[in-house]
């Protein structure tokens, strides 16, 4: 059943509670939603995103008391929002799709969606419903080029798609657990939009213009609380770091777990923070989260055939992708007879603007003089957050 959120405004969630991967690729500890929004103007209605494909049906159960519908926009052409936009259309054949200048051509390659049936919006656009009135807002890289959001001027509403957005089955309306969501939507943030956060801190700006009651975005709970989330991006695309660091690791032979352990011991005692992750378990959404505000990541590895441990080289292009803003890097590394693994993780990890301090690699099991290295890691990092944190 839709729940009305403002009068003649409801929200047609569809909530997918087993849902663990996402893209193949993103793990879903907490399933998701997909958020479409109803608005029932005096003249027109507007349907605001639509569902994955997978869920269609529960869109349509939403929609089964709804004869005619004049708008389906489409803020994002990715499956999961616009996916179910040919089924939409089918059912309600006079509706037209709205999408930006670039999203027309992405709906149409995506989802072969009938060239007639686009209709484009620009930046700053308004849209008349009769008594409702939905202004478009170009935020591209959001985290794809075509991405807009609408504001719905009489109910200050702010439609976000992606942006704001959690991947957290629940049955909150809104963001009741701040706890819970908080770290839902931080994940989130680390997974999806932590490597756009430049074009994100360009853009926040946008919304200081509006008079925003409720922030409803495409996945997880709303908002009616806006600040809460907007403080909590504020704070993650800034510069700022803390006085953290992560370490990914392998160990096949014990002798990198070792000398990860007395990096950990070490840093403890100086009251740094550590997250330590063997990537043979890691939750790689949950190191993505601790990325987003570490000051050092230090990667362990053996060598394997002259190379990182495979784990590790996938975990370091994976950080590397996202670009976290972290401050200092460093690698502990074990080999048997030969060795350049330094320079290849280096080579992997170009988009992280660290500063390197001095690796350790050590042949073999480590002896004395390999420690006495860690601990000189231990104190460089040490003496480094002091001056940043």
């Amino acid at each position: 059943m839709s729940r009305k959120i403002k009068e003649n405004v409801f929200l047609l969630n569809a909530t997918d509670w087993n849902r663990r991967l996402f893209d193949s690729l993103i793990p879903l500890p907490d399933g998701t939603s997909y958020n479409a929004y109803l608005i029932n103007g005096s003249e027109k209605t507007a349907l605001l995103d639509t569902v994955d494909p997978s869920m269609v049906n529960v869109l349509f159960d939403h929609l089964k008391n709804v004869e005619k519908l004049d708008f389906i926009i489409s803020f994002h052409s990715e499956q999961d929002h616009s996916g179910a936009i040919p089924d939409v259309l089918e059912k309600y054949p006079n509706a037209k799709v709205l999408t930006s200048t670039k999203g027309k051509d992405m709906i149409i390659d995506h989802l072969s969606v009938p060239e007639e049936k686009i209709v484009t919006v620009e930046d700053g656009e308004e849209l008349s419903l009769g008594n409702k009135t939905l202004k478009f807002i170009y935020y591209p890289w959001v985290h794809w080029p075509e991405t807009m959001l609408a504001y719905l001027k009489e109910d200050k509403i702010l439609f976000t798609c992606d942006l704001f957005g959690s991947h957290l089955a629940t049955t909150d309306m809104y963001a009741t657990d701040e706890c819970e969501v908080y770290e839902a939507a931080k994940r989130y943030y680390a997974e999806i939009m932590m490597p756009f956060k430049k074009i994100i801190k360009k853009n926040i700006s946008k919304f200081d213009e509006y008079d925003i009651d409720i922030i409803a975005p495409s996945h997880g709970p709303m908002y009616d609380k806006p600040e809460f989330i907007i403080n909590a991006y504020k704070d993650w695309i800034s510069d700022n770091v803390k006085n953290i660091v992560v370490i990914p690791y392998i160990s096949m032979h014990g002798s990198v777990e070792k000398m990860v352990q007395h990096l950990v011991d070490e840093l403890e005692e100086k009251g740094v923070k550590v997250y330590k992750f063997d990537l043979t378990v890691t939750d790689i959404g949950k190191l993505a989260i601790t990325l987003v505000d570490a000051a050092t990541i230090v990667i362990g590895t053996p060598t394997v055939l002259g190379e990182p441990h495979p784990a590790v080289t996938y975990a370091a292009k994976l950080a590397n992708l996202l670009k976290p803003k972290t401050k200092f890097a460093s690698v502990i590394a074990s080999y048997g007879w030969g060795s350049n693994v330094i320079e290849k993780v280096a080579e992997m990890i170009p988009n992280i603007k660290a500063e390197v301090i001095d690796p350790v690699l050590v042949k073999g099991y480590p002896k004395e003089d390999d420690f006495n290295s860690i601990d000189k890691l231990a104190n460089e990092i040490y003496k480094k957050h002091k001056t940043i944190t």
